[in-house]
């Protein structure tokens, strides 16, 4: 009887054993098995980010309006744009001048200015991508053919066709469009555009963009004083 007790007890320990690491598999995990974590900017801005890869990408855009020293990044509205090659400061500003509609949903949209900005743009443990760290992403997720519906969420926020959209790599991508240095805004629902970190010469920067009706994940480069979403990468 002493026997079988233990055995009961044993087997009991084994099942509970495994019951906590199969609860704690799929909290960790998404539904690609990627980790998932969060991170949390100097406003009190938590995001959701996600491993893919050897990388770890924030799966919301950017939303802070301080750099990481706790100074305040410039707003930039419509009047500010009547001389738009003279700014040289750092700054963001919210789709169409709307930010309690567009920021809660599409983040803030900034000029390579902040991006460059010595302050920091990033939390703390994180920073803008690089060229290259856009590229062994969308080298990761196949090729710049097929990556762009690899990140892409299947969001309505899409206008459809919301081409070849899986998210399968948990990118969480929405079109959030951007505002162009002349103060024009553009792509809310069928572009996203992120900065990179590299700029291509005194200029102009490098960005990655993907689109509602293709696959294609592509990277071009604009004026510094446009302004584009930033997703953050973990150092």
């Amino acid at each position: 009887m002493k026997k079988m007790r233990q055995l009961f007890q044993y087997v009991l320990s084994l099942l509970t054993l495994l019951f906590i690491t199969s609860c704690s598999k799929s909290s960790d995990d998404n539904s690609s098995g990627s980790t998932v974590t969060s991170v949390t900017d100097i406003d009190g801005n938590v995001y959701n980010a996600i491993t893919i890869g050897n990388q770890v990408w924030m799966t919301e855009n950017l939303k802070t309006t301080h750099y990481r020293n706790g100074d305040a990044i410039i707003e930039l509205t419509a009047t500010d744009f009547d001389d738009w090659d003279k700014i040289t400061s750092g700054g963001w500003t919210s789709y169409n001048d709307n930010p309690a509609t567009n920021i809660p949903i599409y983040g803030r949209l900034y000029n390579w200015r902040a991006v460059n900005d010595s302050r920091g743009l990033a939390p703390a443990g994180w920073h803008i991508p690089s060229d290259s760290e856009w590229k062994t992403l969308i080298a990761f997720l196949g090729n710049t053919a097929v990556a762009g519906g690899k990140m892409k969420s299947a969001s309505t926020l899409w206008i459809s066709p919301n081409t070849d959209a899986t998210n399968s790599s948990g990118f969480s991508a929405i079109p959030g469009g951007y505002r162009h240095y002349n103060g024009t805004f553009t792509g809310i629902g069928e572009q996203a555009y992120w900065w990179s970190s590299t700029e291509r010469n005194s200029d102009y920067s490098y960005y990655y963009t993907i689109f509602n009706n293709y696959a294609v994940a592509n990277q071009n480069n604009n004026k510094k004083n446009d302004l584009m979403s930033i997703r953050c990468v973990k150092d």
